[in-house]
């Protein structure tokens, strides 16, 4: 049996956050020291590299147009690696890496069919080379190799199965896998079913002549919706990346679309219920003023009785127990089929999802979350109001809900109001203002 200290050190050798072709020397972001010498023995073992056939699954560039022509749909994504500061619960930063500017990376959204036609650009500025993995392809995994800094690659695939799927940063060539996707480089692909989602089945009681008896009733596939991708933070001091933390599951922070605690009230919120903006509503709220821009907290707004969808990703290290504190989950979907019916908890392992749908019937407060004690209060935990439980005077709908936590309009798609909230570069976030017209 291995110990832990052979293991992390072995990791480190196959998995370490360095480039010997490139010459890389970026200890801002955590590139490890290990020698090159060591690191270009394994490649030329065929270690880590992937070497695979092309798959047939896969879209040729060159057939896109003709495919085009005979009916189907391309949806164009550009991504373009780019490592950046960017802030952390608690006032400090860390070192990011992202797909363009953001974390999580842009939700990208198709019907199931479509041609997705990938781009990754990796700028010359960049420290180290760059990958894509899209988990909603079915093609060879050669397709996601490095991009060195300087070029670009396109690859495309049509995506063929329904569900929600993780994309993230391959590394180079698989090494730093771990350091790239958890210092933020992942996001999510939608794919919607071709014929649209079916009706939801919302099963209560009710007293008829006297009798309890079932009151089940179907509730239109239509839905507002939302995004909550869940990952973990495993950063040294300087907010560096830390392998070693990670290997020993020694989280620093739980985020949800990014932040820790980032969906819960803030100091306007404050105000508008307690009349004082210091007075926070939620047990924690580090993201409270309006200073913050793009950074400040913003709950989640839904109406009652209405059908909401959400599309939950695990994109961490860790578990997901998805619970909703003072709801039950309506219905589980994974792949277009139906897991769970009426149940109060789904867990969701590593680079799974899962599609939850849920009717809040009464006003009031809730609180979605990861229901591992250590998540939740290391920042897994987010917070919905339903309808006007404070008695503000609002109406459905007024209300704008933070934009990285709406998905893109696609199938049975319901539109919501948005206000700009990102984990993200200024500029990002302007180019986000211009997208939903805040």
């Amino acid at each position: 049996m291995l110990s832990i200290v052979t293991v992390v050190a072995i990791a480190g050798i196959l998995f370490a956050s360095t480039y010997s072709q490139s010459q890389m020397t970026a200890t801002k972001y955590g590139v490890s020291t290990v020698s090159g010498n060591l690191i270009q023995k394994i490649s030329d073992m065929g270690g880590i590299e992937l070497q695979m056939p092309s798959a047939f699954a896969q879209v040729p560039l060159g057939q896109i147009d003709s495919m085009v022509q005979q009916g189907r749909h391309v949806v164009d994504v550009q991504l373009t690696a780019q490592s950046v500061d960017l802030p952390i619960m608690g006032g400090g930063k860390y070192h990011a890496m992202t797909f363009n500017g953001q974390v999580p990376a842009p939700t990208v959204r198709v019907t199931q069919g479509d041609i997705i036609k990938m781009t990754l650009t990796v700028p010359s500025t960049e420290p180290t080379p760059h990958g894509n993995d899209m988990h909603a392809s079915q093609i060879s995994a050669g397709n996601f190799g490095a991009v060195k800094p300087g070029e670009s690659k396109t690859f495309a695939y049509i995506a063929e199965v329904p569900g929600t799927f993780k994309y993230h940063c391959s590394g180079v060539n698989v090494a730093a896998m771990d350091q790239h996707v958890l210092s933020g480089m992942y996001g999510l692909t939608i794919v919607d079913p071709l014929n649209g989602y079916i009706p939801l089945l919302v099963q209560k009681t009710k007293v008829d002549n006297g009798q309890v008896v079932l009151d089940r009733q179907i509730v239109s596939a239509d839905a507002k919706e939302f995004v909550l991708e869940y990952n973990q933070l495993y950063l040294n001091a300087d907010g560096s990346y830390n392998q070693q933390a990670m290997f020993l599951h020694n989280t620093t922070q739980t985020v949800v679309n990014g932040f820790a605690f980032g969906y819960v009230p803030n100091a306007d919120i404050n105000k508008l219920v307690k009349g004082d903006p210091s007075k926070n509503i939620f047990v924690a709220q580090p993201w409270n003023s309006a200073d913050l821009k793009q950074y400040q907290s913003h709950p989640l707004f839904v109406d009652t009785g209405v059908h909401y969808r959400i599309f939950v990703e695990n994109q961490g290290n860790m578990p997901v127990f998805f619970h909703i504190v003072g709801e039950i989950i309506d219905r589980v979907t994974q792949g277009n089929h139906i897991q769970a019916e009426g149940t109060e908890t789904w867990n969701i392992g590593g680079s799974q999802g899962a599609i939850m749908d849920v009717v809040f019937d009464n006003p009031g407060v809730y609180v979605p979350l990861n229901h591992d004690y250590a998540a939740i209060f290391s920042g897994g935990a987010s917070v919905v109001v339903a309808g006007d439980p404070f008695n503000l005077g609002y109406k459905p709908g007024d209300m704008p809900n933070p934009s990285d936590a709406v998905p893109p309009l696609g199938k049975n798609s319901i539109p919501q109001k948005e206000v700009v909230h990102c984990l993200c570069t200024d500029d990002t976030a302007a180019q986000i203002a211009k997208q939903i017209g805040g």
